[in-house]
């Protein structure tokens, strides 16, 4: 064998070992998002008017190079998610489906990232749990199904807090750059991404940055690449439509019936429908340890912290946009609006096993208020399991049906329907949704099974 050919093997060789290394550290990882992609492809697609006529922007970019619904009519919504999906519509071909499998990627990669940012700041076991909570969230899989660009900008908006996380760890001025320069991507496909701002915000005041100085910069970084963006599309590109074009969206002129009585607790029904009674049971219990243990959770307490006023903004403002103007469509959507804080409830909710896991070591303490403590913090994992299971039942029994109802009180509803499929066996479907759900379990499992053996070696 000549030299030549020895180098050839030992780089393939080099290769192999490399590729085998990446894999075994993330065997778990792998199963989760295996799974994650078997239970979205096993719904839908789904469609109703909405995912149409963002089609129609898609399609529009095709045909035309802009996002026109007709010919000349603008789509009132940014329009960064159009030209994305315009590039899967021009290779793959133009139609409804190709447009769907295209969000079902970054649906998945928003649970890649959810993963990542609970590893960033719990652990690697808790960003794994995150990811497997919303892999497992019937409308997290339900909405990457539906050509709606709300999961792009969900996709972008965890990249932004992702990298600004690195930027506010390593003090690094190009990760703050490269934050704003996402951010404005995102504000580009959907206002929402905003929301993402506010634990980003949190945790960079709790930094604690040094000198006034600092911060103007590090704030100016993040926001100049952020305005440009905004200004080269809401300017020049389109003749100076203006970013206040974004408020006289039709959302914020359709106003509920006169007389009608919104609840109070529609907020509510969407997190029952979105995570499950168990989850919002075990969630509830977790933020209990958080309190009664604040000084002994302080590290976890802050991120705990972030994420908890993230979720309270969002829903105030729905809140206050149903009840204060009046608008339909925060009553109705909520699935839209506060779709972004389905990963910010599932990292809260991870982070119970960690504060099990501390709660119980602590054997200094004594008293009525821990023993609360712990049998509290060994129930809340144990409920966010049980929702697991509830869960992948509610998907299950969604292959059923040909239609999709999410009802609000007082008679309202948003519903999808579902679209023909290459495959209409309800058994194949199931077969891929089983698979999904075993392969999120087995890598959970697989992360902890150096506490198993340990566990099974005390027996």
């Amino acid at each position: 064998m000549n030299n030549q050919s020895q180098t050839v093997v030992r780089l393939r060789d080099c290769n192999a070992q490399r590729i085998k290394a990446l894999l075994k550290g993330h065997y778990a990882l792998i199963g989760i998002l295996l799974g994650s992609a078997l239970l979205s492809v096993s719904l839908g697609p789904y469609s109703n008017w909405d995912s149409q006529l963002e089609f129609s922007a898609a399609k529009g970019v095709v045909e035309w190079g802009f996002p026109y619904v007709t010919y000349g009519h603008l789509m009132n919504q940014p329009p960064l998610g159009f030209y994305v999906d315009a590039i899967f519509l021009k290779i793959f071909g133009v139609s409804y489906e190709t447009a769907v499998y295209a969000n079902t990627l970054f649906a998945i990669g928003g649970v890649f990232l959810t993963y990542k940012i609970g590893k960033e700041l719990y652990g690697k076991r808790t960003g794994l749990f995150a990811a497997a909570l919303l892999a497992l969230a019937p409308w997290q899989v339900i909405m990457s199904r539906v050509y709606l660009v709300d999961v792009q900008c969900l996709f972008l908006s965890l990249l932004y807090l992702l990298i600004g996380v690195y930027a506010i760890r390593k003090g690094s001025r190009k990760l703050y750059f490269a934050a704003g320069l996402i951010f404005g991507f995102a504000f580009l496909t959907k206002v929402f991404a905003v929301f993402m701002l506010i634990p980003l915000a949190l945790l960079y005041a709790y930094s604690k940055p040094k000198g006034t100085r600092q911060t103007v910069e590090n704030i100016a970084l993040f926001v100049f690449p952020a305005l440009i963006i905004q200004y080269l599309w809401y300017g020049p590109i389109t003749d100076g439509r203006g970013l206040l074009s974004l408020v006289k969206h039709e959302d914020m002129f359709a106003f509920l019936p006169q007389g009608f009585g919104p609840s109070p607790f529609f907020q509510l029904n969407f997190l029952v429908e979105a995570l499950g009674i168990f989850f919002i049971a075990g969630l509830c219990i977790s933020l209990v340890v958080s309190f009664l243990q604040r000084r002994q959770l302080s590290k976890i307490l802050v991120f705990d912290s972030a994420f908890f006023v993230s979720v309270v903004g969002v829903f105030g403002l729905s809140f206050f946009l149903v009840f204060g103007i009046n608008l339909q469509v925060p009553y109705v959507n909520s699935i839209k609006y506060s779709y972004l804080t389905l990963p910010l409830f599932c990292l809260l909710a991870a982070s119970a096993a960690k504060k099990c896991s501390i709660v119980a070591k602590r054997k200094q303490a004594f008293g009525r208020r821990h023993e609360l403590a712990v049998y509290l913090a060994a129930v809340g994992p144990y409920l966010f399991l049980v929702s697991m299971v509830f869960n992948f039942i509610s998907l299950t029994t969604m292959l059923k049906y040909n239609w999709l109802t999410y009802n609000v009180p007082g008679g309202l509803s948003y519903s999808f329907d579902r679209l023909p499929s290459v495959f209409e066996s309800s058994t194949f479907f199931w077969s891929f949704q089983l698979l999904g759900f075993l392969l999120i379990n087995l890598g959970l499992l697989w992360s902890n099974r150096s506490k198993l053996q340990s566990l099974f070696s005390a027996l």
